[in-house]
């Protein structure tokens, strides 16, 4: 999210006031979307591979596609929202997004779908920042606009939980294909009522050019840089298609940063990195992105391809992932003032990685009770617990004008991290699968499995540690700050 999605005034002249509540139920259903977009193929993944024909690779992109898009135009769809109109922008992102999906759920071929997916996330990054403004200057007074972005948070990380369980239960009930047709009917229906609610709408504040090379250039080379780590186990380290990926990473990023430091209106303008809290807690959550839809990945594969069961099966398996990171997320509001950031970062990293060990020791027979349930709740409990304090962490001290910038900054890092995590994650667990091939094909696939999960409590632990020494001791909030903070 750009500066403007947040610190957009509320006499901006956005004519939804008389509505809000209205305006409050549209935004939501769109970030809800755009959320649950990057963890609801996680289920249909098997069924995807087989009816396209996939390879591991392939399929990895079919999620790493999605969320690399959505994180490296995140900032641009916010500064596009301020320059060009809120309305505009967010019924543009919305008619994006849904003809991604329709694309996508259409796909006859394995690139057709990665495709979609890259448009799909394109889209979701306009929309989401978008919906944010949309609230914050529909609610004017405090109550209420904490009230609202209270529940607009809620729902955020609602779609993040739950894809897993919705994928399962449209690929079980109809097919794979749904995963992505399900945002057809609701898109449409959006685009309908946004047209008529949002008439009237933002208008541009400022003739600023957008920064286009900023954000072409930092996806570009992300996107090599995710390509290069897929490549390695397949072609080497050595390969021309694993050098020129990671020289073509290395050169992209510098120039990201060349381009921001010439820029008139940079995407990033590099000061804010002076920032230690802001620069930690962006540090933590590239480092530790990769956690979740990695653990989210190889359980969807092992709770189907191990254990046997379909796409709805699998998906309501996962119900105790939603439910560790919703009670984790309402235990932190309630700790964190008495325990501070350290020590809850600490605490929920801690209990984090003990579930991820516990999920090294699955075999391919035992209870579902206590292989699956119990220490996938307690990995999601701790992940729940350790969000709250690099949030506050990321926006303590922003800067005049700087919270809306700080929050896509973290926002960003967890998605790109999320993208080159899952990346080097499955290819190390793709690696140990191949090395034990001389073994059955269960017992490969385990060992691969339960590599990746070690190295995610590996993960998890250090930045534990690197965070219980770096944080902010004590959580620093405005005034009114702190329930919307809470709520993140």
């Amino acid at each position: 999210m750009s500066s403007s999605a947040v610190d957009a005034p509320a006499d901006a002249g956005f004519a939804v006031t008389r509505r809000p509540w209205l305006v409050l139920a549209l935004t939501c259903a769109a970030q809800f979307m755009g959320v649950l977009d990057v963890t609801i193929v996680n289920v249909a993944l098997p069924s995807m591979r087989d009816s396209l024909h996939l390879s591991e690779g392939g399929l990895q992109w079919v999620v790493s596609g999605y969320a690399l898009t959505f994180a490296g135009f995140l900032l641009l769809g916010g500064r596009a929202a301020d320059l060009l109109g809120l309305e505009r922008v967010f019924l543009a992102g919305l008619a994006v997004f849904t003809a991604a999906s329709l694309a996508g759920g259409v796909a006859e071929e394995g690139w057709q779908l990665v495709v979609a997916r890259v448009v799909q996330g394109l889209g979701g990054a306009v929309l989401t920042p978008a919906t944010l403004t949309m609230v914050t200057t529909a609610f004017t007074g405090s109550r209420e606009r904490a009230r609202a972005l209270g529940i607009w948070s809620a729902v955020s990380g609602a779609g993040g939980a739950l894809g897993g369980v919705i994928g399962g239960l449209l690929t079980g009930l109809l097919s794979w294909r749904w995963v992505l047709m399900v945002n057809v009917p609701i898109g449409v229906v959006l685009l309908l009522v946004g047209g008529w609610t949002l008439r009237g709408g933002h208008r541009p504040r400022t003739r600023a050019g957008l920064d286009l090379p900023g954000s072409v250039t930092v996806t570009g080379g992300t996107a090599c840089l995710v390509g290069g780590i897929v490549a390695v186990p397949q072609e080497g380290w050595r390969s021309a298609t694993s050098v020129a990926l990671l020289a073509g990473a290395v050169v992209l990023l510098s120039a990201f940063v060349g381009v921001e430091r010439a820029a008139a209106n940079p995407l990033v303008p590099l000061a804010v990195l002076r920032i230690r809290s802001l620069s930690v807690a962006n540090v933590l959550s590239l480092v530790t992105g990769g956690v979740v839809p990695a653990t989210f990945f190889f359980m969807s594969l092992y709770l189907q391809q191990i254990r046997g069961l379909d796409p709805l099966g699998a998906g309501l398996a996962m119900v105790p992932a939603a439910v560790g990171i919703a009670t984790g997320s309402v235990l932190a509001s309630r700790l964190l003032a008495c325990l501070g950031s350290r020590v809850l970062y600490l605490m929920g990293a801690v209990t984090a990685a003990c579930g991820l060990l516990w999920l090294t020791w699955l075999d391919a027979t035992g209870s579902y009770a206590g292989q699956v349930a119990a220490p996938l709740f307690l990995a999601m409990l701790g992940t729940g617990l350790g969000g709250l304090p690099l949030t506050m962490a990321a926006t303590a001290d922003p800067g005049p004008g700087g919270a809306g910038l700080a929050s896509g900054l973290l926002n960003t890092s967890r998605q790109v991290g999320g993208a080159v995590g899952l990346a080097a994650l499955v290819s190390l667990a793709a690696t140990r699968t191949a090395r034990e091939s001389a073994h059955p094909a269960v017992v490969a696939q385990l060992a691969g499995y339960r590599l990746g999960w070690l190295w995610c409590a590996v993960v998890v632990l250090l930045a534990g540690v690197i965070g219980s020494l770096t944080l902010p001791r004590e959580a620093r909030t405005q005034p009114g700050e702190a329930d919307e903070a809470r709520s993140t």
